[in-house]
């Protein structure tokens, strides 16, 4: 993992290099306050104050000129590109303080090179941020750490990242939280979790499913219960994926790294809560012994489920886990999940399809989105549909046979296995990005957990 807390340091007076923001507006007034050696360099770069950056010599150092949106508003990414392409040194803005572009400096510097001979940064070293606001720091960095972790799990292939190092992952985070980990597996999972279980049968023995559960907090703190899918790769079962959509499905993981990041962000803030992580962590895999189209299958809360199609597998084991959550009554339940390219034909890769059933917590939701620039589009729950998960010869079938609102019925599925007196929000994430942004390298990454843990802060502040 990247040392984020050393790119971000409290400001002691130490030697750093000037970064001048400025922006389209301001930049002509601003450019007549230099000197003319300083204009005629800006003016030979073809700098003007709207796009980039450019380096004024200062003796036998530098200082820098960097574009922003608005240089007196700052954004999570607006340093983003500086942190990736200035050298290596320390750094301070002048006249401002980094606030939450911090996290954009650090997250521009991480790297996933577990399977690089030679890191891509070996020839740089850090790009250190100095600010004055040192109390904002160790919420950035725990903020970079998190989304780190998703982006680190989400990126690292199936072969070395199956359910049996999601459950190591988990382990990790309880000893370093003081956490209780409970694994159910074999026998006991067949038992009590079937839909967990048929959905991962196929799998070699080293691979087998299995539901992973961590508790964290004071037993008379307010319950909330996060879930997220673990399905560690995703060859769509007999109902075989085409190669170019199987590609990517070491992602199919991606509801439990945000799970799993988010429990870690909210024991780290010691927030008043009694926390019940669960990830159902299977393989989608194709063997004699997978489960198959038109099979009937008794899920943990009681309910026959008929099978339609083996590639929608997602909402299966998320039904167990949902089910499993609500038996301890908590009064907040979030899942994360990989689960529809509909979620993404109809929004695109960078905003989660966000399903909740109170209004209260959609807006506290979308106030947390807005106020950390994390976004989450709320999308309905609408109940007319719900009927079109009909089964002939069971309680209800896990798809609605219809091409269409493919993401809608996934949620009221979902929905069909929590309580209805618990508020409940669904996030269809992507987990991935298709190219790179500033800060945002192509692979995997964190969508909408910055998001819910704002929200989570706001309802439960540290003491």
């Amino acid at each position: 993992m990247t040392d984020f807390a050393s790119l971000l340091v409290a400001d002691r007076g130490q030697k750093a290099r000037p970064i001048h923001l400025v922006d389209k507006e301001g930049f002509a007034a601003w450019a007549k306050t230099r000197p003319a050696e300083d204009r005629a360099i800006m003016d030979a770069h073809r700098f003007d104050g709207k796009t980039g950056f450019v380096i004024l010599p200062r003796g036998g150092d530098f200082e820098v000129v960097a574009a922003a949106k608005e240089a007196q508003a700052l954004s999570p990414w607006c340093l983003a590109g500086l942190a990736e392409k200035l050298p290596e040194g320390t750094y301070k803005l002048d006249d401002a303080e980094a606030g939450v572009a911090g996290l954009g400096w650090l997250l521009a510097q991480h790297r996933f090179d577990r399977y690089r001979a030679e890191p891509d940064d070996a020839e740089r070293g850090p790009r250190v941020l100095v600010t004055g606001e040192a109390a904002r720091i160790e919420a950035a960095v725990r903020l970079a750490e998190a989304t780190g972790l998703v982006r680190d799990l989400v990126n690292t292939p199936a072969a070395d990242m199956g359910p049996a190092e999601i459950e190591a992952a988990v382990s990790d985070e309880a000893k370093r939280s003081g956490g209780h980990v409970r694994v159910t597996a074999g026998a006991e999972l067949t038992a009590g979790y079937p839909l967990i279980e048929a959905v991962g049968r196929a799998a070699i023995p080293e691979r087998a499913p299995r539901l992973i559960e961590l508790e964290w907090g004071k037993a008379g703190n307010p319950r909330i219960a996060i879930v997220g899918k673990g399905v560690c790769f995703d060859s769509g079962g007999l109902d075989l994926k085409q190669p170019a959509w199987m590609r990517n499905m070491k992602k199919d993981m991606g509801g439990a790294a945000h799970a799993l990041a988010l429990a870690r962000l909210v024991s780290m803030a010691r927030l008043p809560v009694r926390l019940h992580l669960l990830i159902p962590a299977v393989e989608n895999a194709v063997s004699g012994a997978a489960y198959r189209p038109g099979d009937v299958i008794k899920s943990r809360k009681g309910e026959f489920v008929e099978i339609d199609n083996t590639d929608a597998e997602g909402r299966l084991i998320l039904a167990d886990a949902l089910a499993r959550a609500g038996e301890d009554e908590p009064e907040l339940i979030v899942d994360f999940a990989t689960l529809t390219g509909a979620a993404r034909t109809a929004l695109g890769p960078d905003l989660p399809a966000t399903f909740v059933n109170r209004d209260d917590l959609a807006d506290d939701l979308q106030s947390a989105s807005r106020e950390v620039e994390d976004p989450l589009w709320r999308m309905p729950l609408w109940d007319p549909y719900d009927a079109d998960l009909k089964s002939d010869v069971a309680d209800l079938s896990h798809t609605s046979g219809n091409a269409m609102a493919g993401a809608i019925y996934a949620a009221l599925f979902l929905r069909r296995f929590v309580p209805k007196d618990i508020p409940w929000a669904h996030l269809d994430t992507y987990a991935w990005r298709d190219s790179a942004k500033a800060g945002r390298p192509k692979g995997g990454d964190a969508l909408g957990l910055r998001a819910v843990f704002a929200m989570l802060e706001a309802r439960y502040p540290p003491r």
